[in-house]
C-alpha cells in the first residue's frame, strides 16, 4: 500500500476500508494481488448492478471498439447515441407510459443533479430548492448544498446557499407525517421559506442511512408539488436501474416526477454516464447552455443499450425482489439472535441495511467482513448502518455464501462486544 500512501492524496477513502490491491473482477467476485477472492456486497457503490465485467455488455463494447466506433463525440450525433435513445424510449419509457426528453450532462451523478437544478431555476425563475434531512446528492457545490452530511458539507469551504432542508419521511418518528411541516411552510407567509423552484428527493436514502420513504408519503409530496407549482426531481442515481426492484425506484408509488436524475448503473459496465430525464414542456435549454467535454461517452451508450436487454421482460425485477427478501431474512436473523443489542433492518429490494445504535459497531462488522472475504460498506452520517448492496445478477449460491459470512461475522463482533461490556461491568 506504500505507493498509494506516498503518491495519492489524503482524500482517498475506500482504500482505507478495503486495504488491498485488487487486480481482477468477475460477476460478484473481486480478486486481489495476493490471490484472495472476495464476494462483492458493495457493487461499486451501486454502479455495478449487472456485476463486474458482465460478459454480454463487455462483448458489445469490445466489438464496437474493434469496429473503430466513435469513442468521443461531445453531443454530436452518433449511431451509438441514436441507438441508446431509441432503445431507452422503447424499452423503458414507453411501456411505463412515461414521456421525457433525455439530456446527457457530464457523465457523473452530481452533474446530473447540477443540470436538474439549473433547469428548474431557469424554468421557474426561483432560486430556492428543498431537499431533505440525511440526503446525499453529490459533492459539487450545487448538489453539496442539498446534502445533509455535515462533514461533507464542511469540505465546501464556502457557504452553501439557496436550499431549505425539510425532514425526510420518518425523521421525526413513525407517527409524524413530516410533510405536514413542509406544507405549512408553503402556506404560511411568515415561515421564512422562499417558495422553491423544486423539491429533490431520494426514494431510499442510500448514503444517508438506508432511510426509506413510504409510498403514501411520496404520493403526497407529488401532490404538494403540483398544487404549489413546484417541480419534483427524483434523484434515482443509486436507487434506479433496478436496485429496489423496478427500473425506476418510484414506480410503485405511481408518481411521475418532472425531472429524474440517473447515473451510476445506467451504463451497466461501470463506464461514466449520466442522464437527466426532462418533462418535454420543461426542456427550455438554449443550445450549449449546459455542456461538458465528456457528455458523449459512446462506449457507455453501447454498454447501456445492451444492459437494457435485462428490462425487456420482468425476470430481473422479480429476481431482485426475491433476493431482497432473502437478504432481509438473513439480516433479521442477526437482529433476532441478539435482542440485547438495539439492531434493526431497513431497506427495499437489494439495498438493505443492518442499523445499529452502538458506536462503531457497523464499522467493526464491515471491517471484519472484509477480513473474511466479504466487501461491504457502511452508510449513515455516523456510519451506523452496515449496508448490503450486491450486484442484482449475483447467483443464489454466492449470495447465500456472502450472507452466511455476514451472519457469522456479525455474531462474532456482537458477542465480543457483549462479553467486553460484561467484563467492564464486573
Amino acid at each position: 500500500m506504500k505507493t498509494f500512501e506516498t503518491h495519492e492524496s489524503n482524500v482517498r477513502g475506500y482504500i482505507r476500508s478495503f486495504p488491498t490491491v485488487f487486480t481482477k473482477a468477475k460477476d460478484a467476485h473481486l480478486h486481489d494481488r495476493d490471490g484472495k477472492t472476495y464476494i462483492d456486497f458493495f457493487a461499486g457503490a451501486g454502479v455495478l448492478n449487472y456485476g463486474h465485467n458482465n460478459a454480454e455488455l463487455k462483448d458489445a463494447v469490445m466489438q464496437y471498439m474493434a469496429d473503430d466506433g466513435i469513442m468521443h463525440g461531445l453531443d454530436m450525433g452518433t449511431e451509438a447515441k441514436e441507438t441508446f435513445l431509441q432503445t431507452f424510449h422503447d424499452v423503458i419509457l414507453k411501456p411505463r407510459g412515461l414521456d421525457y426528453k433525455i439530456q446527457f450532462p457530464g457523465p457523473t451523478g452530481t452533474n446530473a443533479v447540477e443540470s436538474a437544478l439549473k433547469l428548474a431555476r431557469k424554468v421557474t425563475g426561483r432560486t430556492n430548492v428543498v431537499s431533505f434531512t440525511n440526503a446525499f446528492h453529490g459533492m459539487t457545490m450545487g448538489s453539496l448544498a442539498l446534502t445533509g452530511n455535515a462533514s461533507k458539507r464542511a469540505g465546501a469551504g464556502v457557504p452553501l446557499q439557496n436550499v431549505s432542508t425539510m425532514p425526510f419521511d420518518g425523521y421525526m418518528g413513525a407517527e409524524v407525517d413530516t410533510l405536514d411541516y413542509f406544507e405549512k411552510t408553503l402556506l404560511d407567509g411568515g415561515s421564512g421559506i422562499d417558495k422553491p423552484a423544486a423539491v429533490i428527493v431520494e426514494t431510499v436514502q442510500g448514503e444517508g442511512g438506508i432511510n426509506v420513504a413510504g409510498w403514501k408519503w411520496l404520493r403526497r409530496l407529488r401532490k404538494i408539488c403540483t398544487e404549489h407549482d413546484i417541480l419534483m426531481i427524483v434523484d434515482d442515481i443509486q436507487m434506479g436501474c433496478g436496485r429496489t426492484g423496478p427500473f425506476f425506484s418510484f414506480e410503485p408509488a405511481a408518481i411521475k416526477p418532472d425531472l429524474i436524475c440517473l447515473s451510476k448503473a445506467i451504463s451497466g459496465l461501470g463506464l461514466p454516464m449520466a442522464l437527466v430525464l426532462i418533462r418535454p414542456d420543461l426542456d427550455i435549454w438554449n443550445p450549449g447552455e449546459h455542456n461538458g467535454t465528456f457528455r458523449g461517452n459512446n462506449l457507455a451508450f453501447v454498454s447501456a443499450t445492451k444492459a437494457l436487454d435485462y428490462w425487456r421482460n420482468a425476470t430481473l425485477e422479480e429476481d431482485t425482489v426475491i433476493k431482497g427478501r432473502r437478504i432481509r431474512e438473513r439480516l433479521s436473523e442477526i437482529v433476532n439472535a441478539h435482542p440485547s443489542v438495539n439492531l434493526r433492518v431497513r431497506g427495499r429490494g437489494m439495498i438493505q441495511g443492518l442499523v445499529t445504535e452502538d458506536e462503531n459497531l457497523a464499522v467493526e462488522i464491515c471491517a471484519a467482513a472484509f477480513q473474511r472475504g466479504l466487501v461491504m460498506e457502511t452508510a449513515g452520517v455516523d456510519d451506523q448502518v452496515a449496508k448490503v448492496m450486491p450486484p442484482l445478477t449475483i447467483d443464489e449460491l454466492t449470495l447465500e455464501k456472502g450472507l452466511d459470512t455476514l451472519v457469522k461475522v456479525a455474531t462474532d463482533v456482537i458477542n465480543k462486544r457483549v462479553a467486553q461490556k460484561s467484563t467492564d461491568a464486573a
